[in-house]
């Protein structure tokens, strides 16, 4: 993602996407009085440098202040943008062809004729685009509103021929990427734990990610969190913002504490981490692991602290093992490479919080940076589910991909 090249793409198009914007509001208001024109005109300038302003600001203090507040400020580029990168699609092509008729009509014309007539871009077209740019609008303000918080249940059966058999039907419940340091309030928390509560797990997992950067953005929702019901001790492992790295701190000593709150408030909730280490769950006189390591990723822009081997020592001959990894990109690189680890449960991507999220069709931005992103993936015998997240970071709301608690119903066959 640091990639200068792919950046100066992304800013080209961005600027692309302003200039068509401009052009949709001149063409639409041609019909103004010169004096009304202008000043419509230089409004769009004005406040689209007000906007970028404002979002770069909110981005660079992030860290500072109300993070709340200038998620929202943040993502007020992206709704416009959005909207302009759609209306850019038909003017683009208006403009395609408005060049192809011109070039026809200069290569036309006859010997010691004149210039070619310039043809005026079509009002039907800049309506057209305004209308196309107002669904990605409408759809990322309708994110914000209602999508952040309206939880699903997704319901996943796998199946496993070395399953033991006491485990035939065994109830998972996998959480991931809380972000709790996003929440005004505990309210919406409640609503997701009731719909955790309701799928009566034996197990609960939650796999990194419980706070924005600071441990004390959990600790209002401890009490809340503290009710999640699991028949076994609920698991838990760190993701990326869990450590803090992205905090300018004043000493290491100081971001250890911070860390070190942090598990202690995962124990104030009665949550149990697994951090490079193996629980044995028993049922019917046979067990299964639950390894867990601290976060792991195959990305340079994000740092690896787990141990998977000391991790898989632990976790013995098992006949059975599920691994908690925080970032879906490790699987590939180093989780296949040990075959008995049957199971590994991810999340980190969010989905991008944005995309298309049908039975026959799943598409996210974020597919572009992550090979395993969302839902069930499969290599030979061992299985990656990646959760997009019950929070939100960033762009306060979620389209396509809405925040999800996982209900994994274990088979033996």
């Amino acid at each position: 993602m640091r990639n200068p090249v792919f950046l100066w793409a992304i800013l080209a198009v961005v600027l692309l996407a302003e200039i068509y914007g401009y052009f949709s509001v001149r063409t639409l208001t041609q019909h103004a009085t010169p004096g009304t024109r202008r000043l419509l005109l230089l409004g769009y300038w004005v406040l689209t440098v007000i906007m970028w302003a404002v979002a770069i600001w909110a981005g660079a203090t992030r860290h500072s202040g109300s993070a709340i507040t200038k998620g929202y400020l943040m993502s007020l580029p992206l709704l416009l943008v959005a909207a302009k990168l759609v209306i850019l699609i038909p003017l683009l092509f208006e403009d395609l062809t408005r060049l192809g008729r011109w070039s026809y009509g200069w290569l036309s014309r006859p010997p010691g004729g004149g210039p070619g007539v310039p043809i005026p871009r079509s009002e039907f077209f800049a309506k057209l685009a305004l209308a196309l740019g107002s669904i990605p609008f409408i759809a990322l303000l309708w994110g914000m509103v209602k999508g952040a918080t309206d939880y699903q249940v997704r319901r996943v059966v796998l199946k496993y021929p070395n399953l033991p058999a006491a485990f035939d039907g065994f109830k998972l419940v996998q959480i991931s990427d809380l972000h709790t340091g996003s929440f005004t309030s505990s309210e919406p928390l409640e609503r997701a734990v009731a719909m955790i509560n309701k799928q009566g797990a034996d197990l609960v997992v939650m796999t990194g990610d419980l706070v924005n950067n600071l441990a004390t953005e959990v600790e209002p929702h401890i009490p809340t969190l503290r009710k999640i019901q699991s028949k076994l001790p609920i698991l838990s492992t760190l993701g990326n913002h869990d450590y803090a790295d992205y905090v300018q701190w004043e000493s290491v000593a100081e971001k250890q504490a911070n860390l070190d709150r942090l598990m202690q408030n995962h124990a104030n909730m009665g949550w149990t981490l697994l951090n490079d280490a193996t629980r044995f769950i028993e049922r019917g006189g046979e067990q299964i692991a639950i390894l867990g390591i601290q976060n792991s990723s195959s990305h340079a822009n994000f740092h690896t602290y787990g141990n998977l081997p000391r991790a898989h020592a632990a976790s013995g001959r098992a006949p059975f093992k599920i691994l908690l990894s925080h970032d879906p990109s490790y699987w590939e690189t180093h989780i296949l490479n040990y075959p008995d680890i049957d199971l590994t449960l991810s999340g980190h991507t969010h989905g991008m919080q944005f995309g298309v999220n049908l039975q026959f069709l799943k598409w996210s931005p974020v597919q572009y940076v992550y090979k395993q992103w969302a839902g069930l993936y499969a290599a030979g015998r061992q299985k990656l589910y990646v959760n997009v997240g019950l929070g939100y970071l960033g762009y306060p709301g979620r389209v396509g991909f809405l925040p999800e608690i996982t209900l994994f119903e274990l088979r033996r066959g």
